[in-house]
């Protein structure tokens, strides 16, 4: 029988090798969004794991299923998207879409909490400090008063309200038992600190616009700054990251604009797809 050099045998034996490494590459299940536009597409990685009911409402509102009443077949589901404009874009910032009255008034009806802290520790007994006081406020007084256009109608929060803004800080609640906020309030469930931040607003990330925390509806903008927008690190779901079609975004803040930043043609969603990819993942090389 023949044999192979030993060179020849060497090159065999590392071809099989790399190709049974590369059969057992990692690969990766992710959820890519299309947001066709009338200036190109878009193609979004959507982060699914970190921000599983901002991604679930996002795939909801693009498919329509999210607006279907219970027992509404599937098939009556009208895309929310379709249709719709980049009411507001500004050069070197970010470009926003997802209003259904083309003016960043709009939602779909209703409003969820945010996704930009992991959880912390549950807040019981006196408030300790002014910046845990700021967070008990923002996260169960400011929804309040929202409600009920800054007049509370309940005494204890309205009396709590005039002291803050008569000392204009937030010291008068620090050493306040947590329960006497959240018992006036109805608030029966269990308040947790802020944890780690879980996304920073990156440049080409897909962000949640509100209108103040846990003020989530369908509103999105995608960042054009370079460098991102760490500002507004905290204040704004981040749910996805643009992985194609970034010159679409940059065309499109580009345009020409109107009051209130709107482009003075419009800039129009023609729909939002959702498909679920496979993709390699690379593995870190090892030293």
């Amino acid at each position: 029988m023949a044999k192979f050099p030993k060179s020849i045998s060497l090159i065999i034996l590392s071809s099989a090798l790399l190709a049974l490494l590369s059969g057992c590459a990692k690969k990766e299940t992710q959820l890519h969004a299309t947001i066709e536009t009338s200036m190109g597409d878009i193609v979004v990685k959507l982060l699914d794991q970190q921000a599983p009911k901002t991604v679930a409402n996002f795939v909801g509102l693009a498919d329509g299923t999210r607006l279907l009443e219970d027992g509404q077949p599937v098939s009556e589901a009208e895309p929310f998207y379709d249709g719709l404009i980049f009411h507001r874009v500004i050069p070197d910032f970010m470009i926003q879409g997802g209003c259904p009255q083309g003016n960043g008034m709009g939602g779909p009806g209703y409003t969820f909490e945010d996704e930009t802290y992991t959880e912390g520790e549950p807040i019981t007994g006196p408030i300790p400090d002014i910046d845990t006081a700021e967070y008990v406020f923002e996260q169960l007084v400011v929804p309040h008063l929202r409600q009920h256009q800054g007049n509370s109608p309940i005494p204890e929060i309205a009396e709590l309200f005039g002291k803050l803004r008569e000392a204009q800080s937030f010291e008068p609640m620090v050493g306040m038992e947590m329960a006497d906020i959240a018992k006036p309030l109805g608030f029966e469930g269990e308040l947790k600190t802020r944890g780690e931040l879980i996304d920073s607003v990156r440049y080409g990330t897909l962000c949640m616009a509100n209108a103040g925390p846990n003020t989530n509806g369908s509103q999105f903008f995608i960042v054009t700054k370079e460098g991102g927008a760490p500002w507004l690190d905290g204040k704004h779901t981040v749910f996805g990251e643009v992985i194609s079609g970034m010159d679409v975004a940059l065309a499109i803040q580009n345009v020409e604009r109107g009051p209130q930043d709107k482009p003075l043609e419009d800039v129009v969603i023609k729909s939002i797809s959702v498909e679920t990819v496979k993709v390699k993942v690379e593995e870190p090389e090892k030293e």
